[in-house]
């Protein structure tokens, strides 16, 4: 218990900086996008420290979908935390400070579903998402602007919707599915907010 309370508590505590965005919201609580609690679970908390729980009981692919969902949802915080400090366009701001709340709402919740059923949670997003990361923290201006609207407005919402139409169909748990078609909406709408910002199009 105290392992699975110390990622919430740092999960909180990662989020806690970053509410301001919330104003102009076009929904409640995402998960591929979010803001505040972008999972800062150390390496090993989880499924392997404890013995028994509803580990087992949870369906492989249930369990690989919030560990990708964490991961992308760890991603989409960071960087758009990133973009609403960097972005010099105000619109782009704006966006990435939505992005912030709403993923950070959606990872918080997706934790406590990962939790209850003893998941195992990534420590950080994949890889490679870290490497876009820093990719993008090099960019600056309307190039920054440009690219963070492009990657992660919409190519990575793409794939996060994917992800979530098909874990809709998919997922054995009835909480997580109900998590799934709350969220996904949500994810429509951040892709649409992306593709209406003038840095879009090309």
């Amino acid at each position: 218990m105290k392992k699975q309370t110390s990622i919430l508590a740092a999960l909180v505590a990662a989020g806690l900086s970053f509410g301001a965005a919330q104003a102009q919201t076009t929904g409640a609580g995402s998960s591929a996008t979010g803001g505040q609690a972008a999972p800062m679970a150390q390496p090993g908390t989880g499924t392997r420290n404890v013995p028994t729980g509803k580990d087992d009981k949870v369906a492989r692919g249930d369990r690989k979908f919030i560990e990708e969902a964490v991961g992308s949802g760890m991603f989409e915080v960071q960087v758009s935390q990133l973009a609403a400090s960097k972005a010099t366009d105000a619109g782009v701001k704006s966006y990435a400070g939505m992005l912030v709340d709403h993923h950070t709402a959606a990872n918080n919740e997706l934790v406590k579903i990962a939790n209850a059923r003893k998941v195992e949670l990534p420590a950080a997003p994949p890889r490679g998402l870290r490497k876009d990361i820093e990719k993008l923290g090099k960019k600056n201006g309307a190039e920054f602007d440009r690219e963070f609207v492009r990657e992660v407005g919409i190519k990575a919402h793409e794939k996060d919707i994917k992800l979530f139409e098909k874990a809709g169909k998919d997922v054995k748990d009835a909480e997580l599915k109900a998590f799934v078609d709350k969220t996904l909406p949500q994810l429509r709408e951040h892709l649409a907010a992306a593709q209406k910002l003038p840095q879009a199009k090309k």
